[in-house]
């Protein structure tokens, strides 16, 4: 029921998306715009044949996708300040409104965990938006903790 996306799924991944970035919107107007998507058709298509950018999604027995998540390995190598070390960071992950609360998110999340072990990352990192109360706890129930804040003043 989870696998690597492919270009038939993009129609729904780009809808996905524009309830992702509506969620955004929602929360801070004064930075995302409404409807919108982060990725167009194109960029996303780049990024299913682009090793360091897999896209999983979470499908039904009859392949409908129900959610997506979009990662980014990313790797430190040869740094005069940081430990080499690879980590996958989570770019985007959305489980269409209508099917959430039903667990898909947590197996999603814990196929990218296998993911990011099988190919050596040594951990997992992702932004949440402050105020996105329901993303942050369910993170929290994954195991994730803080690694670091960052701090705004609105002028």
């Amino acid at each position: 029921m989870i696998r690597e996306a492919k270009e038939k799924d993009l129609d729904k991944i780009l809808e996905l998306l524009v309830q992702v970035n509506m969620l955004h919107h929602n929360l801070r107007p004064d930075l995302f715009k409404g409807p919108a998507t982060k990725y167009n058709r194109e960029e996303l298509l780049a990024m299913l044949t682009n090793d360091k950018r897999p896209i999983f999604v979470y499908t039904d027995d009859t392949d409908n996708v129900y959610g997506y998540l979009i990662a980014e390995i990313q790797q430190v190598r040869n740094s005069e300040l940081l430990v080499d070390n690879k980590t996958m960071f989570i770019d985007d992950i959305c489980i269409d409104e209508n099917k959430r609360n039903q667990k898909f998110g947590k197996h999603l999340y814990e196929y990218a965990v296998s993911y990011a072990k099988r190919v050596g990352c040594h951990n997992i990192v992702l932004n949440v938006w402050e105020g996105n109360f329901g993303a942050a706890c369910f993170y929290q129930e994954m195991g994730l903790k803080p690694q670091k804040t960052v701090m705004e003043q609105i002028l």
